[in-house]
Protein backbone atom coordinates (compact mmCIF):
# COMPACT_ATOMS: atom_id res chain seq x y z
CA UNK A 1 0.00 0.00 0.00
CA UNK A 2 1.30 3.53 -0.57
CA UNK A 3 2.33 5.94 1.98
CA UNK A 4 1.01 8.66 0.25
CA UNK A 5 -2.31 8.96 -1.51
CA UNK A 6 -1.97 11.01 -4.89
CA UNK A 7 -5.29 12.44 -4.74
CA UNK A 8 -6.06 16.36 -4.18
CA UNK A 9 -8.88 16.42 -1.95
CA UNK A 10 -11.70 18.79 -2.31
CA UNK A 11 -13.08 19.74 1.21
CA UNK A 12 -14.37 22.07 3.07
CA UNK A 13 -12.40 25.26 4.82
CA UNK A 14 -12.88 28.21 6.69
CA UNK A 15 -10.97 31.35 4.32
CA UNK A 16 -10.42 34.95 5.40
CA UNK A 17 -10.51 37.02 2.10
CA UNK A 18 -9.14 40.01 3.05
CA UNK A 19 -8.19 42.52 6.40
CA UNK A 20 -10.94 42.53 8.40
CA UNK A 21 -12.87 39.91 6.66
CA UNK A 22 -15.09 38.19 5.16
CA UNK A 23 -14.79 34.85 6.77
CA UNK A 24 -16.77 31.78 5.05
CA UNK A 25 -16.65 28.28 4.71
CA UNK A 26 -15.83 27.48 1.24
CA UNK A 27 -15.07 24.36 -1.04
CA UNK A 28 -11.06 23.97 -1.30
CA UNK A 29 -8.64 22.02 -2.95
CA UNK A 30 -5.67 20.36 -0.27
CA UNK A 31 -2.82 18.61 -1.99
CA UNK A 32 -1.74 15.69 -1.00
CA UNK A 33 1.59 15.36 1.51
CA UNK A 34 5.44 15.97 0.10
CA UNK A 35 8.12 14.01 1.27
CA UNK A 36 8.38 14.78 4.95
CA UNK A 37 5.02 16.22 5.36
CA UNK A 38 1.39 14.40 6.87
CA UNK A 39 -1.59 15.03 5.53
CA UNK A 40 -4.29 15.60 8.74
CA UNK A 41 -8.56 14.49 8.91
CA UNK A 42 -9.21 17.62 11.58
CA UNK A 43 -11.84 16.00 13.93
CA UNK A 44 -11.58 19.06 16.01
CA UNK A 45 -10.70 22.87 16.18
CA UNK A 46 -10.79 25.59 18.70
CA UNK A 47 -10.62 29.46 19.16
CA UNK A 48 -8.06 31.11 20.37
CA UNK A 49 -8.08 35.33 20.24
CA UNK A 50 -5.24 34.94 17.80
CA UNK A 51 -7.39 33.45 15.09
CA UNK A 52 -9.66 36.51 15.89
CA UNK A 53 -6.75 38.76 14.96
CA UNK A 54 -5.73 37.06 12.54
CA UNK A 55 -8.67 38.10 10.31
CA UNK A 56 -7.49 41.26 10.67
CA UNK A 57 -3.89 40.45 9.49
CA UNK A 58 -1.67 39.39 12.55
CA UNK A 59 0.72 38.62 12.39
CA UNK A 60 1.36 39.53 9.06
CA UNK A 61 -1.33 40.43 6.22
CA UNK A 62 -1.49 37.40 3.81
CA UNK A 63 -4.66 36.93 2.58
CA UNK A 64 -6.62 34.98 1.38
CA UNK A 65 -5.93 32.39 4.35
CA UNK A 66 -7.31 29.40 5.98
CA UNK A 67 -7.66 30.09 9.77
CA UNK A 68 -7.12 28.21 12.86
CA UNK A 69 -4.09 27.09 14.83
CA UNK A 70 -5.78 24.79 17.42
CA UNK A 71 -6.96 21.35 16.87
CA UNK A 72 -6.77 17.28 17.01
CA UNK A 73 -7.02 15.44 13.92
CA UNK A 74 -5.99 11.57 12.32
CA UNK A 75 -3.77 11.22 9.70
CA UNK A 76 -4.99 10.90 6.36
CA UNK A 77 -1.55 10.11 4.78
CA UNK A 78 2.15 10.50 4.99
CA UNK A 79 4.87 11.50 2.62
CA UNK A 80 7.15 8.79 1.79
CA UNK A 81 10.27 9.84 4.39
CA UNK A 82 7.89 10.42 7.32
CA UNK A 83 8.62 7.08 9.77
CA UNK A 84 6.90 8.21 13.14
CA UNK A 85 3.63 8.41 11.96
CA UNK A 86 1.10 6.50 10.05
CA UNK A 87 -2.63 6.43 8.52
CA UNK A 88 -4.82 6.36 11.30
CA UNK A 89 -2.47 7.98 13.90
CA UNK A 90 -4.31 10.82 16.15
CA UNK A 91 -2.18 13.57 15.87
CA UNK A 92 -2.09 17.40 17.23
CA UNK A 93 -0.33 19.86 14.82
CA UNK A 94 1.57 22.70 16.37
CA UNK A 95 3.20 26.22 15.59
CA UNK A 96 6.28 25.43 16.74
CA UNK A 97 9.23 22.64 15.99
CA UNK A 98 11.68 21.11 18.14
CA UNK A 99 14.62 19.50 16.42
CA UNK A 100 16.85 18.46 19.69
CA UNK A 101 20.23 19.10 17.46
CA UNK A 102 20.05 22.95 17.29
CA UNK A 103 21.76 25.11 19.61
CA UNK A 104 18.26 26.33 20.82
CA UNK A 105 17.13 23.28 21.21
CA UNK A 106 20.37 22.03 23.09
CA UNK A 107 20.56 24.75 24.79
CA UNK A 108 17.39 24.16 27.48
CA UNK A 109 17.65 27.59 27.76
CA UNK A 110 14.55 28.47 24.72
CA UNK A 111 11.62 26.63 23.19
CA UNK A 112 12.21 28.33 19.67
CA UNK A 113 14.63 26.04 17.33
CA UNK A 114 16.27 26.95 14.74
CA UNK A 115 15.71 24.62 12.43
CA UNK A 116 11.58 24.43 12.60
CA UNK A 117 11.09 28.00 13.84
CA UNK A 118 7.54 29.62 14.11
CA UNK A 119 6.49 29.83 10.52
CA UNK A 120 5.13 33.17 9.47
CA UNK A 121 5.61 32.98 5.87
CA UNK A 122 1.98 31.41 5.28
CA UNK A 123 3.62 28.66 3.42
CA UNK A 124 5.18 25.30 3.61
CA UNK A 125 9.12 25.01 4.33
CA UNK A 126 9.21 25.00 0.67
CA UNK A 127 7.68 28.52 0.01
CA UNK A 128 4.54 27.10 -1.86
CA UNK A 129 1.11 26.35 -0.45
CA UNK A 130 -0.60 23.28 -0.18
CA UNK A 131 -4.04 25.06 -0.66
CA UNK A 132 -5.80 26.74 -3.31
CA UNK A 133 -9.52 27.63 -4.06
CA UNK A 134 -10.34 27.37 -7.51
CA UNK A 135 -6.98 27.84 -8.68
CA UNK A 136 -6.04 30.67 -6.51
CA UNK A 137 -3.41 30.38 -3.48
CA UNK A 138 -4.67 30.15 0.02
CA UNK A 139 -1.86 31.02 2.61
CA UNK A 140 -1.94 28.95 5.78
CA UNK A 141 -1.60 30.34 9.55
CA UNK A 142 1.25 29.92 10.69
CA UNK A 143 2.01 26.19 9.82
CA UNK A 144 -1.87 24.89 10.81
CA UNK A 145 -5.02 26.04 9.38
CA UNK A 146 -6.97 23.83 11.26
CA UNK A 147 -10.31 25.29 10.60
CA UNK A 148 -10.43 22.90 7.28
CA UNK A 149 -11.20 19.45 7.09
CA UNK A 150 -7.97 18.67 5.70
CA UNK A 151 -4.77 20.24 6.06
CA UNK A 152 -1.36 19.43 4.84
CA UNK A 153 1.71 20.08 7.83
CA UNK A 154 5.48 19.53 8.20
CA UNK A 155 5.67 16.28 10.21
CA UNK A 156 8.08 18.18 12.47
CA UNK A 157 5.14 20.63 13.30
CA UNK A 158 2.90 17.45 14.29
CA UNK A 159 2.58 15.77 18.03
CA UNK A 160 1.51 12.27 17.83
CA UNK A 161 -1.28 11.77 21.01
CA UNK A 162 -2.46 8.49 22.62
CA UNK A 163 -5.52 6.86 20.77
CA UNK A 164 -7.58 7.40 24.39
CA UNK A 165 -7.31 10.95 24.40
CA UNK A 166 -10.74 13.12 24.71
CA UNK A 167 -11.79 14.72 22.62
CA UNK A 168 -12.62 17.76 21.52
CA UNK A 169 -10.74 18.99 24.98
CA UNK A 170 -7.64 17.98 23.64
CA UNK A 171 -7.97 20.88 20.84
CA UNK A 172 -6.95 23.11 23.59
CA UNK A 173 -3.44 21.95 24.08
CA UNK A 174 -2.39 23.41 21.07
CA UNK A 175 -1.87 26.76 22.17
CA UNK A 176 -4.26 28.55 24.47
CA UNK A 177 -4.05 26.67 27.73
CA UNK A 178 -0.68 25.69 27.32
CA UNK A 179 0.97 28.85 26.46
CA UNK A 180 -0.86 29.54 30.44
CA UNK A 181 0.36 26.67 31.88
CA UNK A 182 4.02 27.03 30.31
CA UNK A 183 4.62 31.05 30.81
CA UNK A 184 4.36 29.39 35.12
CA UNK A 185 6.06 26.25 34.55
CA UNK A 186 9.04 26.85 32.16
CA UNK A 187 9.15 30.55 31.43
CA UNK A 188 8.41 32.17 35.28
CA UNK A 189 9.50 29.33 36.52
CA UNK A 190 7.70 29.74 39.85
CA UNK A 191 8.58 28.00 43.33
CA UNK A 192 6.88 26.67 46.12
CA UNK A 193 5.66 29.87 48.43
CA UNK A 194 6.01 32.52 46.04
CA UNK A 195 3.19 34.65 45.13
CA UNK A 196 1.69 35.25 41.43
CA UNK A 197 -0.79 37.54 39.86
CA UNK A 198 -2.12 36.34 36.28
CA UNK A 199 -3.70 39.39 34.16
CA UNK A 200 -6.51 38.18 31.74
CA UNK A 201 -8.61 35.03 32.82
CA UNK A 202 -9.33 33.40 29.98
CA UNK A 203 -8.13 29.95 28.69
CA UNK A 204 -4.65 31.33 28.75
CA UNK A 205 -4.89 33.36 32.22
CA UNK A 206 -7.01 30.22 33.45
CA UNK A 207 -3.22 27.83 32.46
CA UNK A 208 -1.36 30.11 34.35
CA UNK A 209 -3.13 29.62 37.00
CA UNK A 210 -3.36 26.27 37.13
CA UNK A 211 0.29 26.10 36.46
CA UNK A 212 1.07 27.93 39.23
CA UNK A 213 -0.65 26.15 41.83
CA UNK A 214 1.04 22.43 40.73
CA UNK A 215 4.23 24.76 40.95
CA UNK A 216 3.35 25.32 44.76
CA UNK A 217 2.47 29.33 44.63
CA UNK A 218 0.81 30.14 47.83
CA UNK A 219 -0.62 33.35 47.02
CA UNK A 220 -2.30 33.37 43.08
CA UNK A 221 -4.05 36.65 42.29
CA UNK A 222 -6.37 36.28 39.06
CA UNK A 223 -7.27 40.12 37.54
CA UNK A 224 -10.16 40.49 35.30
CA UNK A 225 -13.25 42.51 34.48
CA UNK A 226 -15.55 40.14 33.97
CA UNK A 227 -16.74 38.98 37.67
CA UNK A 228 -17.89 35.82 36.26
CA UNK A 229 -13.91 34.86 35.60
CA UNK A 230 -13.79 34.76 40.20
CA UNK A 231 -15.45 31.34 39.91
CA UNK A 232 -13.46 29.58 37.33
CA UNK A 233 -10.46 31.23 38.48
CA UNK A 234 -11.16 29.50 42.23
CA UNK A 235 -11.72 26.30 40.31
CA UNK A 236 -8.27 26.19 39.14
CA UNK A 237 -6.11 27.57 42.29
CA UNK A 238 -6.67 31.22 41.92
CA UNK A 239 -6.63 32.72 45.91
CA UNK A 240 -7.48 36.13 45.00
CA UNK A 241 -9.70 37.64 42.66
CA UNK A 242 -9.27 41.98 41.11
CA UNK A 243 -11.60 43.47 38.89
CA UNK A 244 -10.17 46.71 38.25
CA UNK A 245 -13.61 48.30 37.81
CA UNK A 246 -13.77 48.01 41.97
CA UNK A 247 -11.18 50.01 42.58
CA UNK A 248 -10.05 53.69 41.96
CA UNK A 249 -6.77 52.93 41.95
CA UNK A 250 -4.06 51.23 38.91
CA UNK A 251 -4.07 47.65 39.12
CA UNK A 252 -0.59 47.60 40.14
CA UNK A 253 -1.01 50.02 42.96
CA UNK A 254 -3.89 47.14 44.14
CA UNK A 255 -1.82 44.53 43.63
CA UNK A 256 0.64 45.84 46.01
CA UNK A 257 -2.24 46.41 48.42
CA UNK A 258 -3.12 42.66 48.10
CA UNK A 259 0.91 41.87 49.17
CA UNK A 260 1.48 44.33 52.03
CA UNK A 261 3.16 46.64 49.77
CA UNK A 262 5.71 44.64 47.98
CA UNK A 263 4.35 43.66 44.70
CA UNK A 264 4.02 39.81 43.67
CA UNK A 265 7.31 37.66 42.64
CA UNK A 266 5.79 36.98 39.07
CA UNK A 267 2.77 38.17 36.52
CA UNK A 268 1.82 36.50 33.78
CA UNK A 269 0.28 39.19 31.34
CA UNK A 270 -2.15 37.56 28.70
CA UNK A 271 -3.95 39.95 27.41
CA UNK A 272 -1.20 41.85 24.99
CA UNK A 273 -2.85 45.22 26.04
CA UNK A 274 0.12 47.51 26.32
CA UNK A 275 -1.33 49.61 29.00
CA UNK A 276 -1.90 46.09 30.84
CA UNK A 277 1.89 44.94 29.93
CA UNK A 278 2.75 48.07 32.15
CA UNK A 279 0.66 47.60 35.04
CA UNK A 280 1.95 43.84 35.13
CA UNK A 281 5.35 45.10 35.78
CA UNK A 282 4.81 47.38 38.32
CA UNK A 283 3.16 45.19 40.30
CA UNK A 284 6.23 42.69 40.47
CA UNK A 285 8.53 43.24 43.41
CA UNK A 286 11.26 45.64 43.33
CA UNK A 287 14.62 44.26 42.23
CA UNK A 288 13.57 40.81 41.43
CA UNK A 289 10.13 41.14 40.14
CA UNK A 290 9.62 38.97 36.46
CA UNK A 291 6.84 39.57 34.03
CA UNK A 292 5.93 37.05 31.17
CA UNK A 293 4.50 38.58 28.43
CA UNK A 294 2.20 35.40 26.65
CA UNK A 295 -0.75 37.72 25.19
CA UNK A 296 -1.38 38.37 21.58
CA UNK A 297 -2.95 41.99 21.05
CA UNK A 298 -3.26 44.12 17.91
CA UNK A 299 -0.43 46.24 18.40
CA UNK A 300 2.68 45.98 16.90
CA UNK A 301 4.44 48.18 18.89
CA UNK A 302 3.91 49.42 22.45
CA UNK A 303 5.57 52.05 24.71
CA UNK A 304 6.77 50.49 27.73
CA UNK A 305 7.57 52.45 31.02
CA UNK A 306 11.26 52.26 31.54
CA UNK A 307 12.27 53.15 35.07
CA UNK A 308 10.30 49.64 36.67
CA UNK A 309 12.89 47.77 34.49
CA UNK A 310 15.76 50.07 35.57
CA UNK A 311 14.56 49.05 39.32
CA UNK A 312 15.47 45.57 38.90
CA UNK A 313 12.86 43.94 37.14
CA UNK A 314 12.72 41.96 34.58
CA UNK A 315 9.68 41.38 31.13
CA UNK A 316 10.51 38.78 29.10
CA UNK A 317 8.01 37.48 26.19
CA UNK A 318 7.03 33.80 25.62
CA UNK A 319 5.97 31.93 22.47
CA UNK A 320 4.02 28.72 24.00
CA UNK A 321 4.75 29.28 27.31
CA UNK A 322 8.03 28.44 26.67
CA UNK A 323 7.01 24.72 26.09
CA UNK A 324 8.78 22.10 23.84
CA UNK A 325 6.53 21.21 21.36
CA UNK A 326 7.71 17.45 21.44
CA UNK A 327 9.33 17.21 24.82
CA UNK A 328 6.68 19.07 26.92
CA UNK A 329 3.40 19.31 25.44
CA UNK A 330 3.04 14.74 26.11
CA UNK A 331 3.87 15.57 29.51
CA UNK A 332 0.85 18.25 29.71
CA UNK A 333 -1.07 15.48 27.48
CA UNK A 334 -0.31 12.87 30.37
CA UNK A 335 -1.31 14.88 33.19
CA UNK A 336 -4.64 15.49 31.44
CA UNK A 337 -4.79 11.42 30.62
CA UNK A 338 -4.23 11.28 34.45
CA UNK A 339 -6.96 13.76 35.38
CA UNK A 340 -4.64 15.64 36.99
CA UNK A 341 -5.79 18.38 34.55
CA UNK A 342 -9.32 18.91 33.66
CA UNK A 343 -9.67 20.63 29.93
CA UNK A 344 -13.26 19.86 30.27
CA UNK A 345 -13.83 22.82 32.24
CA UNK A 346 -12.79 24.92 29.80
CA UNK A 347 -14.93 24.21 27.36
CA UNK A 348 -18.35 26.33 27.36
CA UNK A 349 -19.60 25.75 23.45
CA UNK A 350 -19.45 23.35 20.61
CA UNK A 351 -20.08 24.55 17.09
CA UNK A 352 -20.19 22.73 13.74
CA UNK A 353 -17.39 24.27 10.79
CA UNK A 354 -20.48 25.50 9.35
CA UNK A 355 -21.33 27.83 11.52
CA UNK A 356 -18.04 29.53 12.21
CA UNK A 357 -19.27 33.17 12.00
CA UNK A 358 -20.81 32.60 15.42
CA UNK A 359 -17.82 31.72 17.23
CA UNK A 360 -16.82 35.61 16.99
CA UNK A 361 -20.32 36.50 18.53
CA UNK A 362 -19.71 33.69 21.23
CA UNK A 363 -16.54 35.12 22.40
CA UNK A 364 -18.15 38.57 23.20
CA UNK A 365 -20.70 36.69 25.96
CA UNK A 366 -19.01 36.70 29.09
CA UNK A 367 -19.17 33.20 29.88
CA UNK A 368 -17.70 31.84 26.61
CA UNK A 369 -13.88 30.59 27.60
CA UNK A 370 -13.63 27.76 25.00
CA UNK A 371 -15.77 27.39 22.09
CA UNK A 372 -14.84 23.78 20.23
CA UNK A 373 -15.17 23.93 16.67
CA UNK A 374 -16.73 19.86 15.01
CA UNK A 375 -14.93 19.48 11.63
Amino acid sequence: MSKCSPQVVTCKAVVCWGMGGPVKVEEIQVEPPKSFEVRVKMLYASVCHTDVIGTKGYPFPLFPRVLGHEGVGVVESTGEEVKDMKEGDLVMPTFIGECYECENCISGKTNLCIKYPVPFSGLMPDDTSRMSIKGQKLYHFFSCSTWSEYMVVNANYVLKLDPSTILPHASFLSCGFSTGFGAAWKEAKIEKGSSVAVLGLGAVGLGAILGAKMQGAAKIIGIDKNERKREKGNAFGMTDFINPDDFDKSISEVVQEFTGGRGVDHCIECTGVASLVNEAIEATKLGTGITIGVGSGNETSMKINCLPLLLGRTLKGSVLGGLKAKSDLPIIAEKCKNKEIQLGELLTHEVPLEDINKVFELLKEPDCVKIAIKI
